[in-house]
């Protein structure tokens, strides 16, 4: 059991990962603040039964998203603002399939994102189903394994895995869609089968 006097040295270094998180969630500087400032209240009430040892960073983002879930989206408070000067480049999409990239070389996604700036990647992810958005900001921005983010949303791993899987082709899909309206593709990459491109993430899913 966790001492709550030890609270701040050991959760503090989280602070500004938590809120660039909050910023991907809430898409707003000040709701990210609040939904912050909750996080860090909630964890520090509870921090008693926090087990030592264990994953701090994880069990923090789980209150962050547990958070988010039941207060932010319950009140439909989804901001129209885009405001996420604050947040790192997100340079890690260029890694986004990792395993097929290692698997067989260099991966589809990588060549396609390297015909993107980072806020073009970023605006793309914004358009992922919420779902699917973040688990793959859990995923491969925020490196968690899928025992971990299971267990921060809350689902089984193989959901975990599915919405990955969707959520990696959905984006990929939207970006190839534009690289095709906006020229950037050669003719012959233009040319290809259906089949070669994967299909759209729909707003449903698992």
């Amino acid at each position: 059991m966790a001492d709550q006097a030890d609270f701040a040295e050991q959760a503090m270094p989280f602070m500004d990962s938590l809120y660039a998180a909050a910023m991907r969630m809430t898409r707003n500087r000040a709701d990210a603040e609040d939904l912050v400032q909750e996080t860090f209240l909630k964890a520090y009430r509870g921090f008693g039964g926090f087990q030592e040892g264990t994953n701090l960073k994880a069990w923090l983002y789980r209150i962050l998203t547990n958070t988010y879930i039941n207060v932010y989206r319950a009140k439909k408070r989804r901001p129209e603002e885009t405001d996420l000067d604050d947040v790192e480049d997100l340079y890690l999409y260029k890694k986004l399939s990792s395993t097929d990239a290692s698997a067989l070389g260099r991966s589809a996604e990588d060549e396609l994102f390297d015909l993107f700036t980072d806020d073009e990647v970023k605006a793309a992810i914004e358009a992922l189903p919420e779902q699917f958005r973040m688990a793959v900001l859990l995923a491969d921005i925020e490196g968690f394994s899928y025992k971990e983010i299971a267990e921060i949303l809350d689902i089984p791993i193989g959901t975990v895995m599915s919405r990955l899987h969707r959520g990696r082709k959905g984006l990929q899909k939207r970006l190839w869609d534009f690289a095709t309206r906006e020229g950037l593709l050669s003719s012959d990459d233009d040319k290809q089968d259906d089949d070669d491109v994967p299909a759209a993430v729909d707003a449903g899913g698992v």
